[in-house]
């Protein structure tokens, strides 16, 4: 078998992530299976190296996807975290980030203030910092 194989922490919770991805953050989810991923099973690991453990032979790394900025502002980055398994050849998939937001949203429909999703748990939370971000863009 030529290249790596991606695998997953946890496949049920992943997918249910990807599909909110896809969802609302289309961007995102195309450049994650058309490119990245592809990248990936090559052996080209992109993102930031955030850990290496030389004994076990792992890397663990994050990859930074496209989305709004007054998203990434208001929730936090859409991140990919994976985990690289030299020694096997595979790639373990753990989470996309922010997974609470996303899993909300393959619950249920979100709603969006002023163009951006806000989670029902946090709704004035999240309303407040996209007020706050707007006047301060303003100014």
């Amino acid at each position: 078998m030529k290249g790596y194989v991606l695998d997953y922490i946890n496949e049920n919770e992943f997918r249910k992530l990807e599909r909110a991805l896809k969802k609302y953050n289309m961007l995102a989810f195309k450049k994650l299976n058309f490119e990245y991923y592809p990248s990936l099973r090559n052996g080209k690991f992109l993102g930031e190296l955030v850990s290496q453990n030389k004994k076990n032979g792992t890397e663990s790394y994050e990859l930074k996807l496209p989305s709004d900025r007054m998203f990434a502002q208001v929730h936090g980055d859409v991140k990919l975290i994976y985990t690289v398994y030299k020694k096997e050849k595979t790639i373990m998939l753990s989470t996309i980030t922010p997974s609470d937001i996303l899993l909300e949203g393959h619950k249920s429909e979100l709603t969006t203030y002023k163009g951006i999703m806000i989670s029902k748990a946090n709704a004035s939370k999240d309303k407040f910092k996209i007020d706050l971000l707007n006047m301060l863009q303003d100014k």
